[in-house]
């Protein structure tokens, strides 16, 4: 049978490519990918004890079973960086996610989020800095597994509001290349009180730089680089699992 396999980041530079397809027998598992990755791109080894894996767009096993035309994406980690489209900005119906690729307009995200039983408003934005240990940065480039990005981003909203004593929260997170000064993430939150907005942003901005697949690539005056993503959390296989 034959699956598509999907590569991001640093993997994407290893395999020379952003997607394959690729036989596998019938009643075959994920591990058998990875070990034709093991043979094939024999440099992949070294990252499986980082890599997460996602069978279509759900975070998997090594022992996942695999179907016909089955989606797999090999993750690395994500950074602290289906079918396409054409306009500048993709957005989505979902209530509280977003991905774009103009300037994240945060006064107008802020405007339609706030309420009159609101008593705060928070807003965390991420910003590109002009450095990264001790080297000058000159911009960077943000890619993602884009529709799984979506669900999780999604995710962490519907568990934050669970979670917090919050209304409602925005995530905004921006791809392509991004200069120095602009925001290439925001997250705002709306509650009654202070305190509750400042926990939910907090585990919002920290949780989603450790499970959300979206990488960055930094380039500065002497090369470009794939910025180290914080490790999965535990709860979420690797390949050497």
């Amino acid at each position: 049978m034959r699956v598509r396999v999907l590569f991001f980041g640093v993997v994407k530079e290893l395999t020379g490519r952003s997607f394959e397809d690729v036989e596998v027998r019938d009643g075959g598992s994920v591990r058998d990918l990875l070990q034709h990755y093991e043979s094939t791109v024999p440099e992949l080894r070294k990252w499986f004890s980082s890599l997460a894996l996602a069978v279509n767009q759900q975070y998997a096993r090594p022992d996942t079973i695999l179907k016909p035309n089955d989606e797999v994406a090999l993750l690395p980690p994500v950074s602290g960086g289906a079918p396409s489209v054409a306009e500048s900005a993709r957005t989505t119906s979902r209530p509280h996610a977003r991905i774009v690729r103009d300037r994240i307009e945060t006064e107008a995200v802020l405007s339609t989020l706030k309420r009159g039983e609101d008593g705060a408003a928070l807003v965390f934005e991420g910003v590109v800095r002009n450095h990264t240990r001790g080297r000058q940065t000159l911009y960077l480039d943000y890619e993602a597994y884009e529709d799984m990005a979506l669900q999780e981003m999604e995710s962490l909203a519907a568990e934050s509001l669970t979670q917090f004593k919050i209304r409602d929260v925005a995530i905004v997170h921006r791809l392509g290349r991004l200069e120095i000064g602009e925001t290439s993430v925001l997250i705002a939150v709306a509650s009654a009180h202070r305190a509750a907005a400042f926990d939910a942003c907090r585990w919002l901005i920290d949780t989603l730089k450790r499970t959300v697949p979206i990488w960055k690539k930094e380039y500065f005056v002497d090369g470009a680089v794939w910025a180290d993503g914080e490790p999965f959390p535990g709860e979420i296989p690797r390949a050497d699992s």
